[in-house]
Formats: C-alpha cells, sequence, structure tokens
C-alpha cells in the first residue's frame, strides 16, 4: 500500500515568502487542501490558522491532522523546541481525523517535547483520534550530517513509537552513521545500510518491526528522476 500525506507548515516554520513566492497560489490554505484532494492523497495536515480556514468546507473530504506544536525561523536555537500551539479539542471541534506533533531527539529540551506530546497522545486516543508524530533530530548533541544518519533516524522512529504514535514521520536516513557506539554495533552485526531501501527497512524495522506506519520527508528539492528513485527506494524498504 501507499500513504501519500501534503503536509503544509512551512510558512510557520520557514516564513511565507520562503515557502510560498515561487508558487503565489500556495499563501492561500485552500490551494492546499484542493491539491491534496484533487491528487488523491490520503491526509492533509496544517497548522490551526489554516485548518481554522479550510475545515468548514473540506473536513469531509480529506482527512485533516491538525499540527498541535510549531517552530519559526526567527529565533535560532540550537536546540529547539516547538511551541504548542493547538489542543485535542481544536482537533475534534474542527473536524480533524489526527493530532500532529513534532519532536526533536537530540536536542537539550527533548524532557519537555516528550511529556507534552505524551499528555496530547493520551488526550487524543480517548477521544479517538490518529497520533502522528514528526520525529525530526536536531539540536546541540548532534552534527548537521547526524540529522539524517541512518542510526539516529532508526533512534528517532523508536522513540517516537515509544512515544505512542500511530503514523511516525521521519527523513530519509542517508548513510553516514553519527554515534561511535552504534557504529560498532552495526558494523559487528553486518547491518545493512548501503542502500536507501536497506536503511529505510532498517527504520522500519526500528519502529516495533512493522507494527507502526513509518512515512518519509520529500526533504529538499529535487529533480522529477531523483523523486521518483526516491519513491522506489521508500517503497522497496516497505516505506
Amino acid at each position: 500500500g501507499k500513504m501519500v500525506i501534503l503536509p503544509v507548515d512551512q510558512g510557520f516554520e520557514h516564513g511565507p515568502a520562503r515557502s510560498f513566492a515561487p508558487n503565489p497560489d500556495g499563501y492561500d490554505p485552500v490551494y492546499h487542501v484542493k491539491l491534496a484532494i484533487d491528487a488523491g492523497l490520503n491526509a492533509h495536515a496544517a497548522p490551526l490558522g489554516s485548518i481554522q480556514t479550510i475545515a468548514r468546507e473540506y473536513a469531509g473530504q480529506i482527512p485533516l491532522i491538525l499540527k498541535a506544536n510549531s517552530n519559526e525561523a526567527l529565533s535560532r536555537n540550537p536546540d529547539p523546541i516547538p511551541a504548542v500551539t493547538a489542543s485535542v479539542e481544536d482537533a475534534l471541534r474542527l473536524g480533524c481525523a489526527a493530532i500532529g506533533f513534532t519532536i526533536y531527539p537530540g536536542s537539550i529540551n527533548f524532557k519537555q517535547m516528550y511529556e507534552e506530546i505524551r499528555e496530547i497522545a493520551l488526550e487524543a486516543k480517548r477521544n479517538g483520534l490518529v497520533v502522528v508524530i514528526w520525529s525530526y533530530p536536531r539540536g546541540s548533541s548532534l552534527s548537521k550530517e547526524g540529522e539524517t544518519a541512518v542510526d539516529v533516524v532508526a533512534y528517532a522512529a523508536q522513540i517516537a513509537a515509544q512515544l505512542g504514535a500511530h503514523l511516525i514521520k521521519v527523513k530519509p536516513p542517508a548513510d553516514h552513521i553519527e554515534l561511535e557506539e552504534a557504529r560498532k554495533v552495526y558494523e559487528k552485526y553486518n547491518i545493512p545500510v548501503g542502500t536507501l531501501a536497506e536503511r529505510v527497512r532498517h527504520v522500519v524495522q526500528s519502529a516495533f518491526d512493522g507494527k507502526r506506519i513509518v512515512i518519509f520527508s520529500g526533504g529538499p528539492a529535487k529533480g522529477r528522476e531523483e523523486v521518483i528513485e526516491e519513491i522506489k527506494q521508500i517503497k522497496e524498504g516497505g516505506g
């Protein structure tokens, strides 16, 4: 099977011009939900303001995921911690199918994020909502390359699963190994991570051996052929 979600939180996370100037229709939240519907996607995720703009007309046409926390680019904190910007009550009021939450494994502020999602996930599940966790390693303890290292991404998937996510979103893992302690284990047990498909398979295995849905972000802009090849590799790996 496949699952394709259109998440549009870039305006909050990176700023409106950086996000939408290349395609000015993107300033309007309605454009994104219509795009997701017309493309036959599985869901559309966005922050509170965007969901409020589209919910009345479109909540019954495509599953909506309310992003419950957000970060912004104006403050340059090496150990980011997103602000909680929406609630389970908001998600229910707006007819959403799921609540979404970002965590940054590797940030020194991990404790607060993990405790926040515990409370939000508990309330969401009591009310029949799916819990989606964006698990994006980031923080002063990781190198930039380490944010997508295969050992770190696999660890991030495991953390999200242990925090109670039904659906986990991570970045496509690179062949770099960040942690020396992990490198020894990968080498000792000859864990195959040479191709993207192998790395994806390892990340999915790390999320309860495939018992949780793991999806992978699109990452930076790529050419058509590169995108197609990446999708093929992710599918081959079980993502």
